[in-house]
């Protein structure tokens, strides 16, 4: 009996140790169980190829899925601090992109609640190749996934040109453009067999792209097809253009050449010095012309194709400079003008909204226009340490007159320069002919329509100050800086500048904010220049 309860005792005691190793096995085995599941980002993987011009997407998602709404996630290049697109709780941050990616980026959020987002890349350039990433970063994890992009481009169809008789042959010419990444050009008979070029030239444009000339002497024998083929390796596409020559257009295979040269060597036994003389002037004349007229041709396709790419480019600026105007009138703010802090030469309005000079100042006429014996100016009540603001000037046809910020502590004692570096973030007219910015030296600005009220708008946050042309809706200047302090707009007329129109400067009433056009609507009407309701004036 003692024996039997000492077995079932022993029993018990294996049965419970058998079950704390199994137990122990299972914890080791299947950790995933015992832990949280890592969160791990999902890229693109393998590179991918993008054509020149075209749009690409990069997306990215988080595994196991994630809502991402509340996280900060991050496309870069090479790395972290080369911002593609910034996204961070719900907002988006163009000001921190690099430069060539500034208003090509839109992020596509519509499964972001599900940890998956794409970038789309619009009008792909050969700058974009390289790798890139995107980082997700939130309170308990950070983690990235990075790929390469790769570009190509199929340039024009390859041109032949007939220049001309060259060592017993023909020489044409071949040429293309539009090219990436570097083409190669292949010349053949009309039996497939490849001919050596006479010359080769690739070079490179201001975009990127490639654009290659060769040239190839074809000799007697070689008539029928000759054929010029210009090709992208990476794409494996090609571009080809035949042309067919016959051996009756080469030197030596025509016989009434024969008989002509023959009976020409006859004549020129008997008026050699003559027709040698002619020959020479009617050849010397006819390749000038014809030299002449090639190069008239190419310089006025050049020309035209110049003048029309300067046309979109002036229209898509313009249409840019009318957007920022047309987002920096909603931040109107009701600006009125500080008697107390007027120069005794200056007189402002009752209702604070104009200055004008009443009278003159020795010495204010003349010297450096950064430097005055005393600054004749006045500020605005209003102090700007935060938020984006808006106000509008009315300028007229003065001559002279200078417009800006300044801070509010600066001193405005006569030796202080209107630079950046001083506190002042001027913009200025001088003699009625040079538009200029302090930046902190003298930046001389090229206006298309000369200005007779100035918007000016201060982002503090941002650390920005724009000038735009009312008359026309367009962009002139924009300063980039820190502010340390709060902000005071700044007015300077200019003590009889001795113009006919010596009219005050005045801060224009508030602009009406018009109600944007929908992009569905497909009405671009909001981007167009602002009519004034006053020609005189320019004023609302």
């Amino acid at each position: 009996m003692d024996f039997l309860v000492f077995l079932d005792r022993y029993q018990r005691v294996h049965l419970l140790s058998s079950l704390f190793v199994l137990t122990h096995l299972l914890f080791l085995l299947q950790p995933g169980e015992m832990h949280s599941e890592e969160v791990r980002v999902v890229g693109l993987g393998e590179p991918i190829l993008a054509h020149v011009g075209d749009e690409v997407e990069f997306s990215c998602h988080l595994s196991p899925y994630r809502d991402a709404e509340h996280m900060e996630i991050l496309w870069f290049r090479s790395q972290t601090s080369d911002v593609v697109h910034l996204y961070r709780e719900r907002q988006e941050f163009y000001d921190q992109q690099m430069a060539q990616f500034q208003n090509r980026t839109e992020l596509l959020t519509e499964n972001i609640a599900d940890g998956s987002v794409t970038l789309r890349l619009r009008g792909v350039v050969p700058a974009d190749e390289g790798p890139y990433g995107c980082r997700f970063l939130s309170s308990d994890f950070a983690e990235e996934a990075v790929w390469e992009l790769e570009v190509a481009g199929v340039g024009s169809d390859p041109h032949i040109s007939l220049e001309g008789f060259k060592e017993g042959g023909i020489q044409l010419t071949c040429s293309s453009s539009g090219w990436y990444p570097k083409p190669q050009a292949q010349w053949r008979d009309h039996q497939g067999r490849c001919l050596s070029p006479e010359t080769e030239a690739i070079v490179k444009d201001a975009q990127g792209l490639f654009s290659l000339e060769t040239s190839v002497v074809v000799q007697e024998g070689a008539h029928s097809n000759v054929s010029c083929s210009i090709q992208n390796l990476l794409l494996s596409q090609k571009k080809e253009f035949v042309v067919q020559i016959a051996d009756i257009f080469l030197p030596g295979t025509s016989p009434w050449k024969r008989a002509f040269l023959g009976t020409l060597v006859g004549l020129l036994l008997l008026l050699a010095p003559l027709t040698m003389l002619v020959l020479y002037f009617f050849r010397k004349q006819r390749r000038s012309q014809e030299k002449l007229k090639k190069q008239a041709e190419k310089d006025k396709g050049k020309l035209k194709a110049e003048l029309e790419k300067l046309q979109v480019e002036l229209e898509w600026r313009r249409a840019e400079g009318q957007a920022e105007w047309k987002a920096a009138q909603q931040h109107a703010v009701n600006v009125t003008l500080d008697p107390g802090s007027a120069h005794p030469s200056l007189e402002v309005s009752e209702d604070g909204k104009s200055v004008s000079s009443c009278r003159e100042v020795p010495g204010s006429a003349a010297g450096d226009p950064q430097r005055f014996s005393e600054q004749m100016c006045v500020l605005s009540r209003e102090r700007f340490s935060s938020g984006s603001h808006y106000w509008e000037v009315h300028v007229g046809r003065r001559s002279r007159w200078f417009l800006g910020v300044c801070l509010a502590a600066v001193p405005r004692s006569g030796q202080a320069r209107l630079s950046p570096a001083c506190g002042y973030w001027v913009m200025g007219l001088w003699n009625g002919c040079e538009y200029f910015v302090l930046d902190p030296h003298r930046v001389a600005l090229t206006l298309r329509v000369p200005p007779r009220c100035v918007g000016i708008f201060l982002d503090c946050e941002a650390g920005k100050l724009s000038f735009f042309n009312v008359s026309d809706g367009s962009h002139i200047f924009t300063f980039t800086d820190t502010f340390s302090g709060a902000l005071c707009a700044y007015f300077r007329p200019r003590a009889h500048d001795g113009s006919k129109h010596p009219d005050p400067l005045t801060i224009c009433p508030l602009p009406v904010r018009e109600k944007r056009v929908s992009e569905e609507e497909g009405s671009d009407t909001w981007l167009q220049p602002y009519k004034p309701s006053d020609p005189a004036l320019g004023l609302w």
